[in-house]
């Protein structure tokens, strides 16, 4: 069974996305969070397996979140489901440690997917940015900034 934490700061965001891991016999949501506090809080006090993780919350940047998680819990998995589509957010967030990326675009078998993906210790890329990176869609230097 994959447990996971899920951060959103929007309820309804949260609500769906349970909806979609309940349809999935192999994972549980055992945790929310609506900021960075919480984020790290949950962290440090709970046992899971993922981190679903949105970039833009109150509190901490998304990419700092991903490097202060990982200073408390070096293994854990964390998986980005973000509004940016571009590609550069992708590669920040996967150079600070996270170990997947996905757009909020996707469809929910998608999400369920890289959640099973990240969960047995594999790393996941959306379609959405995958595409950029394999067809160069990017100015030169961006993805070093």
């Amino acid at each position: 069974m994959i447990r996971i934490v899920m951060a959103d700061d929007h309820a309804v965001v949260r609500e769906g996305l349970k909806r979609i891991v309940a349809s999935a016999n192999d994972m549980e949501v055992v945790g929310e969070a609506v900021d960075g506090v919480e984020v790290m809080r949950r962290v440090r006090e709970s046992d899971f397996d993922v981190l679903l993780l949105d970039l833009s919350m109150p509190g901490c940047s998304g990419m700092e979140l991903i490097k202060l998680a990982h200073r408390e819990k070096p293994n854990l998995r964390i998986l980005v489901l973000s509004m940016h589509q571009e590609l550069q957010y992708a590669v920040c967030a996967m150079k600070s440690g996270a170990s997947g990326y996905l757009a909020k675009e996707c469809a929910p078998e998608h999400l369920v997917q890289a959640l099973r993906k990240v969960g047995g210790g594999g790393a996941f890329i959306g379609t959405e940015v995958a595409e950029q990176l394999a067809l160069g869609e990017h100015a030169p230097g961006t993805l070093l900034a």
